[in-house]
């Protein structure tokens, strides 16, 4: 006989799926264990601690809430996201930083094809669902891998091992690029690289920052709650209308298409300074909600069938990081570029600010600035990655 789960309506999963992202974030900033964190991401724990609670019998491992929770927030968080973008200052940034991140694009586009023809034998059924997920998520980052994940139906399990992968790798590539940081002097003097055009971005951003920042009010947050879900739901009605196109082009598909076209619309409208009063950030935390959810249908048994999965991420990693080396070399381009040209791919808005600030913290908004760029086309790319990959599946 199944045991009955502690907590089993929609009341307490929303209690269990918000409180588990606020507690981690209390532990990993408030208290002794925060070095912890340091070792292992919070976001590591966003994933494992739900897949825990399932072990234990405190939340099922499976409810139609979930699938109703992950629709209702998929769409508003990817409108918060792009529509706080600052597509002109993207682009000022230099058109070395904008090459430095297509060329990681390129690598990980690149890299989800070969690894699937190596691996395709070794790996589960209808896995070029997960890999797509996984395109999506290393080229923007969380947001674009719930949004395409859902969008080819990709299955909690599939999701949850392609987690892993995304857990693990992205952090060692993240120590790596600390240790550029660090000795970026060195290696920009070995390179002949100019850095003359990091002044001028550490200027732009403090200029930046001092424009859109101001104290929030409760019509602020109504705006932005009231914008996200609106735009969220007319893409979703829109998106129904719209026809299936193969398994990878469906309703689903559609409404992240419509919702991240209408906020890139949005983003060169005055909308765009909400993020001044933390639009982004009320995205950034949907996002965790969402990760919490994918945790509680994530099985990391599962991991131990499929022992060549870190090795398949591991090659694919090579690759973006092979493009990454040889676009940093022809342009002469300083590491500072390279360092956050890469984690705007692999780790997104989440975690490129972080690396910009590790060179100075007044480019933080920089590293928030080009993961822009992933999270506008994220959904785009990893979309014709999953057309190439259902045909391979096809094929091989």
């Amino acid at each position: 006989m199944e045991t009955q789960a502690l907590v089993n309506d929609p009341t307490g999963f929303l209690m269990v799926f918000f409180g588990v992202p606020a507690l981690i974030f209390w532990l990993e900033e408030k208290t002794p264990i925060k070095k912890l964190f340091k070792v292992i991401p919070a976001l590591a724990f966003l994933c494992i601690v739900p897949s825990l609670m399932v072990g234990l019998h405190i939340i099922p491992a499976e409810h139609p809430f979930y699938g109703q929770m992950k629709s209702a927030l998929i769409a508003p968080t990817m409108v918060l996201l792009t529509m706080t973008a600052d597509i002109k200052g993207i682009f000022k940034l230099g058109p070395k930083l904008i090459v430095m991140f297509f060329s990681g694009t390129l690598g990980v586009f690149c890299g989800a094809i070969l690894t699937f023809v190596v691996f395709h034998n070794h790996l589960p059924p209808d896995a070029w669902r997960g890999l797509t997920a996984l395109s999506a998520s290393w080229i923007g980052g969380l947001g674009n891998f719930m949004a395409v994940g859902t969008a080819v139906g990709a299955s909690d399990s599939i999701m949850g091992l392609m987690m892993i992968v995304d857990l693990v790798l992205p952090s060692i590539w993240l120590t790596c690029l600390f240790y550029c940081a660090g000795q970026h002097k060195a290696i920009d003097k070995m390179t002949g690289a100019d850095t003359s055009a990091i002044e001028e971005l550490k200027h732009k951003m403090i200029i930046f920052q001092r424009e859109t920042q101001r104290t929030p009010t409760v019509s602020d947050y109504a705006a932005i709650i009231a914008i996200a879900f609106s735009v969220g739901y007319v893409s979703m009605r829109l998106g129904g209308l719209m026809p299936a196109i193969g398994k990878v082009i469906t309703a689903q598909t559609w409404t992240i298409i419509i919702c991240t076209t209408i906020g890139l619309f949005l983003s060169t409208t005055k909308v765009r300074r909400l993020d001044g009063v933390g639009a982004s950030k009320i995205g950034t935390l949907l996002i965790y909600i969402l990760i919490a959810v994918i945790g509680s249908g994530a099985n990391f048994k599962g991991a131990l069938q499929y022992p060549l999965l870190l090795m398949m991420g591991a090659l694919w990693m090579l690759v973006h990081i092979t493009f990454i080396v040889i676009a940093m070399r022809l342009l002469k381009a300083p590491v500072f570029f390279a360092a956050v040209g890469s984690q705007a791919n692999i780790g997104g808005t989440a975690s490129t600010p972080i690396v910009a600030s590790a060179f100075h913290p007044s480019l933080a908004s920089v590293g928030f600035l080009t993961a822009l760029c992933g999270t506008l086309s994220g959904n785009y790319v990893a979309l014709l990655v999953g057309v190439i990959l259902e045909w391979m599946d096809k094929v091989l």
